[in-house]
C-alpha cells in the first residue's frame, strides 16, 4: 500500500496545484528514480479526465550531454521541446535527483548557452507564461543531508511542508498583497544591509501553492531603476551546481555595480550573462512555518519562516518591472535573531522585525498562526 501522504500531495498537485480539466494535456517531468509519487499523479490526472505526457530526466545523462553540446544542438533541442510545451495546459515538474551537484563540472560556457537558448525559451518564457505549473522536490537520501537530518525525520518534515493547509494560507495572505499594492518605498536594513528601492504600482502577488510545493510567499518586483545601497544574503545558494556563499550586492540606480561571494569570479561571470542579469527582477517576502533553515534548495529556502528574496535577472510578467534576463537566481536573506535579524520598512512604516510581522493585519501570517 503506498504511503497515504503521497496520495494526498498527488492529489493537491493535480486538483488544487493546476487545478487539471478534462481533456487537458499535463507533462509530468521527473528528475530523478522517483515513481512512486509519478505513478499517482498519473492515476489523479487520468481520474480527472486530463491526457498524461511523461518526460524522465537523468542529470548525470543530461550533463554528459550539455558538456558536449553545441549551439546547433541546442537549438534543435529547444525546438522540439518547446514545440511540445506549446502543447501542453499543465506542467507538474519533480526533482529527485541524487546530487544537486551533477552539473556542476559542465562548462560554464556551455551552461550560459543552455540556460539561454533552451532553458529561457522552453520554461521562462512558454511554460511559466502560458501553462499552469507547479514545481517541487522529492524527499530522498541527497535532500535529508541537505538539511542535516535523518532521511526518516526528512521525510516527515517534507510532508507536514508540502501537504500544508495552503487554502488557509491563501486567505492569510491578503493583507500583505493588498500593502504592497499600495506601497512605493521599501527599506531592508540589516547586518551588511540596507536597501531602498519603490514597488510603485508593480503588483503583488500571493503564491500558496499553485506554482510552488512547497510554498509560501508574496512577491513584487521593485521599478527596475529605483533600487540603491547594499544587500548581504546570508543562506547559501547554488547556480548551475555551483555552491555560492556570503553574496553581497552594492547597487546604484538599480544596477549591481559591485558583487562578492566566496566565488566572486564565477558570482560576476553570471551576472555579466546578459544586461537583466545586473537588475533585480523579483522582491518577495517568505513565511512558510515549517521551513526554518536553508538547505541550498531554491524551492524550500524562498519560503523560509522570516526570509526575503531579492532575485537578480527576469521579472515575471504577472509583477513586471521589465527586466528580461536568461537568468532568475532567487538570493535568501533570512531576518531572524539567529541569522542576525532585520526589518522591513514600507512608506517608513515598520511591517516586520526579525522576521516577525507586527502589523496587525499581518499577523496571520506569523508560524504560530500558520501551522
Amino acid at each position: 500500500m503506498k504511503d497515504p501522504r503521497i496520495l494526498k500531495l498527488a492529489e493537491n498537485l493535480v486538483g488544487y496545484s493546476v487545478e487539471v480539466q478534462p481533456g487537458e494535456n499535463v507533462l509530468i517531468e521527473m528528475i530523478g528514480t522517483e515513481r512512486d509519487l509519478l505513478n499517482a499523479i498519473i492515476h489523479e490526472v487520468g481520474k480527472k479526465g486530463g491526457n498524461v505526457f511523461v518526460q524522465l530526466t537523468d542529470r548525470k545523462v543530461q550533463s554528459a550531454m550539455l558538456r558536449h553540446a553545441t549551439k546547433e544542438m541546442l537549438e534543435t533541442w529547444a525546438e522540439i521541446d518547446l514545440n511540445r510545451m506549446k502543447q501542453m495546459h499543465c506542467y507538474i515538474g519533480i526533482r529527485a535527483g541524487e546530487n544537486v551537484n551533477d552539473l556542476s563540472d559542465v562548462p560554464e560556457d556551455k551552461m550560459k548557452m543552455y540556460n539561454s537558448i533552451y532553458q529561457h525559451a522552453v520554461h521562462s518564457e512558454q511554460r511559466v507564461k502560458h501553462t499552469k505549473w507547479v514545481v517541487l522536490r522529492y524527499p530522498n537520501d541527497s535532500m535529508a543531508q541537505l538539511a542535516n537530518i535523518s532521511t526518516e525525520a526528512f521525510e516527515d518534515f517534507y510532508f507536514d511542508v508540502c501537504n500544508l493547509d495552503y487554502a488557509k494560507m491563501d486567505k492569510a495572505q491578503d493583507a500583505l498583497a493588498d500593502l504592497m499594492n499600495r506601497t512605493d518605498k521599501v527599506r531592508i536594513s540589516g547586518p551588511g544591509t540596507d536597501l531602498n528601492f519603490s514597488i510603485k504600482q508593480i503588483g503583488a502577488i500571493k503564491c500558496s501553492g499553485q506554482c510552488n510545493i512547497p510554498d509560501g510567499e508574496v512577491y513584487s518586483a521593485p521599478v527596475r531603476d529605483s533600487v540603491n545601497g547594499t544587500i548581504s544574503y546570508n543562506a547559501q545558494t547554488l547556480y548551475n551546481g555551483i555552491t555560492f556563499e556570503n553574496v553581497k550586492f552594492r547597487f546604484e540606480n538599480g544596477k549591481i555595480v559591485e558583487a562578492t561571494s566566496n566565488d566572486t569570479k564565477r558570482l560576476n561571470d553570471i551576472l555579466d550573462s546578459d544586461e537583466g542579469a545586473r537588475y533585480i527582477g523579483e522582491f518577495a517576502i517568505g513565511f512558510n512555518p515549517h521551513i526554518l533553515h536553508p538547505m541550498k534548495d531554491i524551492l524550500f529556502d524562498e519560503k523560509i519562516a522570516g526570509s526575503l528574496h531579492f532575485t537578480p535577472g527576469q521579472a515575471y510578467e504577472t509583477a513586471d518591472n521589465g527586466n528580461r534576463s536568461s537568468i532568475h537566481w532567487d538570493l535568501v536573506l533570512i531576518q531572524r535573531p539567529e541569522y542576525g535579524g532585520g526589518e522591513i520598512y514600507f512608506d517608513d512604516v515598520l511591517i516586520r522585525k526579525d522576521g516577525i510581522f507586527i502589523l496587525p493585519e499581518l499577523e496571520p501570517l506569523n508560524p504560530e498562526n500558520l501551522k
